[in-house]
């Protein structure tokens, strides 16, 4: 058995066989895609998308949840990997951050930033997930 998790097939105490061959099959990928679309929505609002930067950067957040997720997945390395994944988190965090400008600027209503901000909490709570998932996979094939 391979002690990677893609394109493999592991257990981990008692828990289910997975197997993930691509990265789009990752539930916390898919989380963060449903967070980046949320973002760009938010972002194609008139008064919203007039502010260039902010726009961008809240834009390269969420992407970059998603695609650190992606780019993890074909790690050398579960370790790296995760690594991987912990900027994947971070990049939520950023996005949650910058919504506060959002909404301080009035770009966003207080329901747009509760629905983004809940979504971009529960990415990062998948993710961790996966990291600790991954972690317990490792201390026992080593």
């Amino acid at each position: 058995m391979s002690s990677e998790v893609h394109g493999s097939e592991f257990k981990v105490q008692g828990a289910p066989l997975v197997r993930i061959d691509r990265f789009e099959d990752i539930e916390a990928w898919q989380l963060a895609r449903v967070l980046t679309q949320k973002v760009y929505r938010l972002t194609t609002a008139p008064r919203f998308s007039k502010d260039y930067a902010l726009s961008r950067q809240i834009q390269a957040a969420a992407g970059s949840s998603m695609h650190n997720i992606a780019e993890g997945f074909d790690a050398e390395s579960n370790a790296e990997f995760m690594r991987f994944l912990r900027y994947a988190k971070r990049s939520c965090t950023e996005v949650q951050s910058q919504l506060y400008v959002a909404i301080d600027e009035e770009y966003v209503s207080q329901n747009q930033f509760d629905d983004v901000y809940e979504h971009a909490a529960r990415t990062p709570a998948a993710i961790h997930g996966f990291i600790k998932y991954l972690a317990t996979y490792e201390k026992r094939s080593a």
